[in-house]
């Protein structure tokens, strides 16, 4: 047990109980606790593999690779429209983390074994970026005007593409697209991602 998270946890007021039940859970495995971005999180080899989160409305054991994970007790969900590796188990109370402990253990081991077998997840290519979001009808001219846009554009990564998409095709009206690209072409062009 890690004294960085006993101290955080005697510091809650909402979820208490629930984090104490799922950290003793989690602790059976034999993986490293840590508080990281100020919640406890859990790995193998220096490999985060789970963090315990808690949010107003739910309670929950985040599986960074949860894509990985089986799932045969369909108790896993994204964690956001958008995710694409990981996977909650989503809690309302003690109860529910108790009756699931079982297979909470069972999924926690197969996430360890994914871990040790070297399982990755396949990144994700330009053209799967290009499937899943639109390129806004303002930056695709921006990218015919300027090739060099284009070519610093194709030389990102997926996920800093994706982000890039997102931000733009979040706006509703046009000339809000249009500043938001205006205000990105000097990242694009020196090859850094939104939140770089």
């Amino acid at each position: 047990m890690n004294s960085k998270v006993s101290a955080y946890i005697s510091k809650l007021k909402q979820w208490k109980e629930e984090t104490e039940k799922l950290r003793k859970i989690i602790l059976t495995s034999g993986l490293s606790e840590e508080l990281k971005w100020g919640k406890p999180c859990y790995s193998f080899s220096n490999t985060n593999l789970l963090v315990i989160q808690g949010f107003k409305e739910y309670f929950a054991l985040l599986f960074f690779k949860g894509v990985l994970l089986k799932d045969p007790h369909h108790i896993l969900t994204k964690t956001g429209e958008n995710t694409r590796v990981g996977r909650q188990v989503r809690f309302a109370n003690v109860t529910e983390i108790t009756k699931l402990a079982p297979i909470l253990k069972a999924y926690i081991q197969e996430a360890i074994e994914a871990e040790k077998a070297g399982l990755k997840v396949s990144r994700l290519t330009g053209e799967s970026v290009k499937a899943d979001l639109p390129y806004p009808e303002e930056f695709q001219k921006k990218l015919a005007k300027m090739p060099a846009l284009k070519k610093s554009f194709a030389a990102l990564t997926p996920g800093r593409q994706k982000a890039y998409l997102m931000y733009f095709t979040a706006a509703k009206q046009s000339t809000t697209r249009e500043a938001r690209i205006e205000k990105c072409l000097q990242k694009i062009l020196s090859g850094k991602g939104l939140l770089d």
